[in-house]
């Protein structure tokens, strides 16, 4: 009887270490198999009136790609289009924009004057709960993290409303001073977020982002100017350079000054991983007319970036 145990001791010996090396084995071809996680992405979409027509070409190209951010931060137009996005009405706001003419923008305009500004706020509100968000839809309830970069007018803070009701929070980031109200929130007059962050890259790595992709349609608005001998008005730039700049422009001209300004030293503080520049500087701020002429820049931008974006992010061409 003993020299029968001992000799299955071997043979038991043998079985547990050849399982032993099976398990392994598995568990090494698992983890070579299993997909490297990818960085957290986050999409900053900045400022610039009818020019942001171009973030809904960014967003498709980057979908094509096998792209979708985790993370949507938008200022000005870019809350628009990032608060559509993710609230799932983009292509609604796409066939709305593609179809739109210049006077369907003159109808969001009230004909008198008021101290608070020229858009008229039933209008744009019925816009807004139609094309981009319903009246009930709360910026938290939404599937990814989203931020809409706002300012506040007494202080100068910059204010980011990452909760509440996301069609208000896109028009607390879209009140550009003159045209748009300000918005009353938590005790506070909120304006267009474009006048302290025109691109929301901080945003973004606030809420986690590791790679951030940045869409700035400020990069050539003050060349392009200058290059053709015109200034700029709400609804071109096609003025002759004879002719005195009037009031509109004037603005329209003041505000793309401060707007290329503030981008520069927002962004050399705290670059994006990769910068997308779609090059729309000769568009006037209400040019929605030209809306898919800004969308196919937006996604030729895209293509262009694509190598460096899947190179950042880990990703084989």
């Amino acid at each position: 009887m003993p020299r029968r145990v001992e000799a299955t001791k071997p043979r038991f010996r043998a079985i547990i270490s050849c399982s032993l090396q099976s398990i392994m084995i598995l568990i090494l071809d698992h983890k070579l198999s299993k997909a490297p996680e990818r960085p957290i992405i986050g999409l900053a979409l900045g400022s610039g009136a009818s020019r942001g027509w171009s973030h809904i070409g960014v967003i498709k190209s980057l979908g094509e790609a096998g792209i979708d951010a985790d993370i949507v931060c938008g200022t000005s137009v870019g809350a628009i289009i990032g608060g559509a996005y993710l609230a799932g009405n983009l292509e609604k706001l796409e066939e709305w924009v593609l179809g739109s003419s210049r006077s369907d923008v003159f109808r969001f305009f009230d004909i008198k004057f008021s101290q608070a500004g020229f858009i008229n706020v039933e209008r744009m509100q019925g816009f807004l709960h139609r094309y981009v968000a319903s009246a009930d839809q709360r910026i938290e309830d939404l599937a990814r993290q989203f931020v809409a970069v706002s300012t506040d007018i007494e202080t100068g803070r910059e204010i980011w409303l990452k909760e509440g009701n996301l069609a208000e929070a896109i028009r607390a980031s879209m009140a550009m001073p003159g045209l748009f109200p300000a918005v009353r929130e938590n005790g506070r007059w909120l304006v267009d977020g474009g006048l302290v962050n025109p691109v929301p890259v901080t945003a973004c790595r606030a809420l986690g982002a590791e790679v951030v992709i940045g869409v700035n349609l400020n990069s050539d608005i003050v060349s392009q100017r200058n290059k053709r001998n015109n200034t700029s008005s709400l609804f071109s730039l096609r003025q002759k350079k004879q002719d005195a700049p009037g009031m509109l422009s004037a603005v329209s001209s003041s505000i793309s000054i401060f707007q290329d300004r503030i981008t520069r030293s927002r962004l050399a503080g705290d670059p994006a991983d990769v910068l997308i520049s779609p090059k729309l500087g000769d568009m006037g701020i209400l040019e929605f007319e030209r809306a898919a002429e800004a969308m196919q820049e937006g996604a030729e931008r895209v293509q262009y970036a694509l190598p460096e974006i899947q190179r950042v992010l880990g990703i084989s061409g």
